[in-house]
């Protein structure tokens, strides 16, 4: 199953890519709609209201360790689907967000997603850890945009499974280069006890199954990373994104029996189709 971290950065992933193509077609779809003739066929009426909502479609590729502090790696296909309905709620794999203020650089944004958890399953590392339930997420996302930088604090409760609470705080630098836009940046990440100690402890019981040491994870910093993005605009519809990033485990997440590697690397690449 996904690694927890991956459900953090998809919104990231999805959202920059749909509103850096939207931005890049200068003519807006409420506009086009009102150009076009009511008639048509089903399918052309599909395609406006799907030119009305941003609709995104588009597939890639993922790579990156099997759980937060694995050595070994897996790649994963990425379907994608995204849309926009209005000025203020949109969705994406990551789940629904509501756009809930603006103004003048300032965001705020409001978040409704998922957390896959973690199977024991995915190695053979994590037998006798026992599996770690999906759960609902809540998140709050506050930014700043300060040409060309941004910077962007977010913060999210799991509602079940770890039932943890967590908050990221990173920056970015932007650099639009036409048909091209890149951007890199680092991240820093707090999670909580219940959070840290689900992911990273090791009960007595845990232990005796598993053959790890026990040991208790509290709250505090759990990983860094960089991370470099660059999109590429092939034409007005279609946008090619890829993604090299970086992270490094600290604290009792580098500390703990369950993490067999520190150093975190993850690549991802997207072509997506704007409507």
């Amino acid at each position: 199953m996904p690694n927890p971290h991956r459900q953090k950065t998809w919104s990231t992933v999805t959202s920059a890519l749909l509103v850096m193509v939207a931005s890049s077609n200068p003519t807006h779809a409420g506009d086009a709609s009102e150009d076009a003739p009511n008639g048509g066929s089903w399918l052309e009426k599909a395609g406006r209201q799907a030119a009305e909502w941003n609709v995104m479609l588009g597939a890639g590729v993922r790579a990156e360790p099997k759980f937060e502090g694995a050595k070994d790696f897996t790649i994963i296909p990425l379907p994608m689907i995204s849309a926009e309905f209005g000025q203020y709620v949109s969705v994406d794999p990551s789940g629904l967000t509501i756009n809930a203020w603006q103004y003048d650089g300032l965001s705020v944004k409001g978040r409704l997603g998922y957390d896959f958890g973690r199977d024991s399953d995915d190695d053979k590392h994590l037998d006798g850890l026992g599996d770690i339930g999906a759960s609902a997420v809540l998140g709050v996302d506050l930014s700043y945009e300060l040409m060309p930088f941004e910077f962007k604090l977010s913060l999210d409760q799991n509602l079940g499974g770890s039932d943890g609470f967590s908050a990221k705080f990173g920056t970015a630098l932007m650099v639009p280069m036409d048909p091209f836009m890149f951007s890199i940046g680092p991240s820093v990440t707090w999670a909580d006890g219940n959070y840290m100690e689900s992911y990273f402890g090791v009960t007595e019981k845990q232990s005796i199954r598993s053959g790890l040491r026990e040991f208790e994870a509290e709250a505090g910093f759990k990983r860094v990373d960089l991370e470099i993005s660059g999109l590429y605009f092939i034409n007005e519809h279609w946008a090619l994104r890829g993604e090299v990033g970086v992270g490094y485990l600290v604290g009792d997440a580098a500390d703990s029996p369950v993490s067999q590697e520190n150093l975190q690397p993850y690549s991802m690449f997207i072509l997506g189709y704007k409507f």
